[in-house]
This record gives C-alpha cells, sequence and structure tokens, in this order.
C-alpha cells in the first residue's frame, strides 16, 4: 500500500509539474486535425460520415431538402427523447438560480487587463486563420448539431459510437437524451449581463467567417448573434459530453476531451474568444456537480443512465465495457495527446499572472465529477486529486473566490489519468 500511494505521489508531482508548460498552437491545431473528417483512421472518417449524415437527417425532417429555417428551429424529436417522462418527474431545475451564480462565478472577467484581452483576440485570430479544411467541416456541424446528440458518437470509439448512432435514432435512450439537453443551463442572461462583443465584430479584426459547406450547404458563412461571453454552445458541448461521461465512465477521458474540442469548434469558427470558452467549461462543470449531488436529480439520472447502458449494449451485442475498448488508431479521442490538448483548452495560453500562490479549495460535493470514472477512491481521495492535478494559479478568470479559483483550475483530465498511471 506504502508503495502504491508513493507512485500515485509522483505521478501527480510529474503531472503537476508537465502542466505549467504552454503547447504550441500549431501543436493543438495537428492534435485536433486527428479528430476530424481529416484523419488518417478510415473507420473514424466512417463514424463521422455516419454522425453529419444523421444530423442532416434529423435536420430535413420530412421536408425534400434542409433548409436554413429548417436548422433554426431544430429540437430532439419525441421519439429520439423522452421528454413525457422528464415533464412526469417535475424537477426544478432552478435555472434562473444557476444562471445567476455562473454570472458571479465569472464575475472575475471584469477585472482582466488590456494585454489579457488583447490576447485573447490574438488567440482566436491565430486559430481562425491557420484551422484546416478538416477542423472548418468539423466545427460547423458542431455548431449545427447543437440541439443534438450526434457529436457525442465519435468520442465513443468506433464500435459503440455506432451504437450509439443506432439507439439514439430508435428511441431507445430517451431518458438520457432528455435530461442531458434540459440539464444545459442557458447562457443568455450571462451574455446580456457581461455585453462582450464578438471577435468578429472588433474593428480591426482579421477574423475569417467559414461558409457552410457541411450541414446546410447553402455557402452562408457561419456568423452567430448576441453577446460572446461566455460560450452558449461550449455550456451546451461540455454539459452534454460531461453527463454522458457519467453515465459511461469506461470513456471518461474521451468524452471529457469531446467536450474541450466543442468549444475549440468555437474558436476555430472565429465566433468565440478563447475566454469565452473557458468560462463556460468552469459553468458547465459547476452546474453537472451540483445537479449530481441532488437526490431527486440523481434519481433520474441513474434511470436515465441504466436505460442508456442497457440500450447501448443491446446494440453492441456484448456488454458495453467491451464496446468501449480503445480501439487504436481509430479512436483518437483515446490517443495520449488529447490530455494536452484538454490542458491548453483550459488556458489557451493567455497570460499568467506570475507568483500567484492561490490554493485550492474543493467546493463541498465536487469530487462527485469523478466518483463514477474512479469508483475505488474514496471522496477524499478524490478530492486530493483534484488539488494535486489543478492547474498552475493565476490564469485568467481564476477571481478571487475560492469557488473561481477552483473551477477554472480543476483539470478532470489529468485527475482521471494521474489516477490510471498508478494502477
Amino acid at each position: 500500500m506504502k508503495i502504491r500511494l508513493t507512485l500515485l505521489t509522483a505521478a501527480l508531482l510529474l503531472a503537476h509539474q508537465a502542466m505549467a508548460n504552454d503547447i504550441p498552437l500549431t501543436q493543438v491545431r495537428d492534435i485536433a486535425d486527428t479528430t476530424t473528417p481529416a484523419a488518417e483512421s478510415q473507420p473514424f472518417v466512417v463514424l463521422e460520415a455516419q454522425s453529419l449524415a444523421a444530423l442532416r437527417q434529423s435536420l430535413q425532417g420530412d421536408a425534400s431538402q434542409l433548409t436554413r429555417t429548417q436548422l433554426e428551429h431544430a429540437t430532439q424529436t419525441a421519439k429520439q427523447a423522452d421528454n413525457a417522462w422528464l415533464k412526469a418527474r417535475g424537477y426544478d431545475f432552478r435555472t434562473k438560480e444557476n444562471q445567476q451564480v455562473g454570472i458571479e462565478l465569472l464575475s472575475g472577467f471584469n477585472a482582466l487587463p488590456k494585454p489579457v484581452l488583447d490576447a485573447n483576440l490574438q488567440t482566436v485570430e491565430a486559430i481562425n486563420r491557420d484551422a484546416t479544411r478538416g477542423l472548418r467541416r468539423q466545427a460547423l456541424a458542431d455548431a449545427e448539431g447543437i440541439s443534438y446528440l450526434y457529436f457525442l458518437a465519435d468520442a465513443l470509439g468506433p464500435k459503440l459510437g455506432e451504437a450509439f448512432l443506432t439507439a439514439y435514432d430508435k428511441g431507445e435512450l430517451g431518458k438520457a437524451a432528455a435530461l442531458i439537453k434540459a440539464s444545459e443551463v442557458s447562457t443568455g442572461v450571462a451574455k446580456k449581463h457581461f455585453d462582450y462583443k464578438r471577435p468578429f465584430l472588433i474593428p480591426g479584426n482579421s477574423i475569417h467567417l467559414v461558409p457552410d459547406d457541411v450541414v446546410v450547404k447553402d455557402n452562408k458563412p457561419y456568423t452567430a448573434d448576441g453577446g460572446s461571453f461566455p460560450s452558449g454552445h461550449t455550456n451546451t458541448g461540455y454539459t452534454d459530453a460531461l453527463l454522458m461521461a457519467e453515465m459511461i465512465p469506461e470513456r471518461f477521458d474521451a468524452l471529457l476531451a469531446r467536450g474541450a474540442r466543442y468549444g475549440y469548434s468555437r474558436v476555430v469558427l472565429g465566433v468565440h474568444y478563447p475566454l469565452d470558452v473557458i468560462g463556460s467549461r468552469m459553468v458547465a462543470e459547476r452546474n453537472v456537480a451540483h445537479y449530481l449531488n441532488d437526490a431527486q436529480y440523481r434519481a433520474m439520472f441513474n434511470e436515465a443512465r441504466d436505460q442508456l447502458r442497457a440500450a447501448l449494449e443491446k446494440e453492441c451485442g456484448t456488454t458495453l465495457a467491451q464496446c468501449a475498448q480503445t480501439a487504436g488508431k481509430d479512436d483518437p479521442y483515446r490517443d495520449p495527446a488529447m490530455h494536452d490538448f484538454y490542458r491548453f483548452t483550459m488556458t489557451y495560453n493567455l497570460p499568467q499572472q506570475k507568483g500567484a500562490t492561490k490554493a485550492v479549495s474543493v467546493p463541498e460535493g465536487a469530487d462527485v465529477l469523478l466518483e463514477a470514472a474512479l469508483p475505488k477512491l474514496s471522496a477524499s481521495q478524490r478530492r486530493a486529486l483534484m488539488v494535486k492535478t489543478a492547474l498552475p494559479a493565476g490564469y485568467p478568470l481564476s477571481g478571487a473566490t475560492d469557488e473561481q479559483n477552483f473551477w477554472q483550475r480543476l483539470n478532470l483530465s489529468a485527475a482521471y489519468d494521474a489516477a490510471h498511471k498508478t494502477r
């Protein structure tokens, strides 16, 4: 036992030291490009194509062709999402209350100095400018698929991902589909509160809006309205991915990376800054932890999770553990490089305040986010893991409060990775 604890301590120390280094934007781009339709893996490319085709079909419905009007009114079908079940449960998501908590969590945005905001714009300009065709195509699919769960399939691996697409459209995981989407806390109120212009609206910017040749295929440049901070799409993508990771802990790390990757797509399109994405990741993590610590919500969650897992096993024709196994080069979201990518998306290499040393204090119940993925660890061990693998202090949005500091620095990917390296 002493040897095991020593190895865990050493692994955590190495992980903490490694996180202090920035990752070049070109390296990040190359990692992200492996998770696009331009990937070298044929099975992965096929899965991406299946996901896109299913998305376009759902958007089009019974119409003769897909139009932008249909896109604007997209929602999960009654077959895909069991909203009747959800409504019957009568759960109060306390949306307004959680929105105000989110605004307070992100209040450090108002105190950011000009050099950080300048770097914020320069980073989105660089990522948007240098994005590959594959990144742009995936970003468009991510953007237009916000009302559905199709985007999660590629993080499940070729076999489980295909089973997920089949079960989703057959209506076999309707409770999970309804609950996950209902758990998204809109960022609309926060956008109005912070009232920050999107990068492509800043005078003198070099953003190139991306024509849609993927979903609607009308070549209309993808754009967005409303405030920029925080990102609504990232909030959606990260919330959905994190809840799915809690339901399928066999793919926990890959789904975490998918949530981060979804946010990166917003920067690729030039419609959001890095800080918009970072802020939404913080709020989404807090919201999911909040819900999972509520007994009434947890009862619904468990019911939805059990239905989801049974449906996936049925479609896989084998156990979920076997169906979720890593598929080597055909499983890019399981590539170790995705841990580097995830860490990058926590800061986007924005300036760090030198000398910042504020200690990490784990809010009560936050360790629930690692409970399903690391069931052999106690709550205190999970909290210790969160502290040891936290992002270094001083990055933007870490703010002045313990809550701001924790949610900005929480690195679930590093915590999961460090725990598994000691096995």
